[in-house]
């Protein structure tokens, strides 16, 4: 009954015959055989992006975890000294440091920064006591404390969390700098 085959070697069953005034049917063309898919395989190297935050330019490429630039105090570690250049700093021991050129901090609950920092985004379940620029977002969490001078874009404080110092919100399109008051420095000296 299969006399004939496709393209593919699979057996068909003869055309009917055609009747008065009927055409032959079409037949697909061939398909030539397929390339490598070699889109394909690169697709499967690109590393997926990571969310971008609300705000975060598009056009520039962010870091993966792998990439970043993170700094990690641990537990009963001491740091002391000036950290510059990193995109992270965990502070789950103690730091008593200078901190700038930083994207984000990071306080644990069991963590102390005393000094100054100037950075995008704060998280702190600690304690931070000096100087806070915060460009962005300062989020202090219910067992989180902070004092000193403090400057933020936005602030959110979980119900438990403490403020105390000289506290004042800041345009985001302000440098991340303390400025300090000629009137007030005048009284001091």
């Amino acid at each position: 009954m299969a006399d004939a085959s496709d393209d593919l070697g699979i057996p068909m069953k003869p055309a009917r015959p055609l009747g008065p005034g009927a055409s032959a049917p079409l037949k697909a063309p061939a398909m030539p055989p397929r390339a490598p898919d070699l889109v394909r395989s690169a697709d499967a190297a690109r590393t997926p992006e990571a969310p971008r935050r609300p705000g975060e330019p598009v056009g520039q490429p962010r870091r993966s975890d792998a990439d970043m630039r993170k700094l990690i105090v641990g537990r009963e570690i001491t740091l002391s000294g000036e950290i510059t250049s990193c995109d992270k700093v965990i502070v789950e021991g103690s730091v008593e440091a200078n901190l700038t050129n930083c994207r984000d901090i990071d306080i644990a609950e069991s963590g102390l920064f005393k000094g100054s920092a100037s950075i995008e985004d704060a998280e702190i379940r600690g304690r931070f006591e000096g100087n806070l620029v915060v460009r962005k977002r300062l989020l202090i969490k219910a067992s989180g404390r902070v004092s000193g001078t403090i400057r933020y874009g936005q602030i959110e404080i979980e119900c438990g969390g403490q403020i105390s110092g000289d506290i004042q919100a800041q345009p985001s399109s302000e440098p991340g700098e303390i400025l300090v008051d000629v009137a007030t420095a005048r009284v001091a000296s």
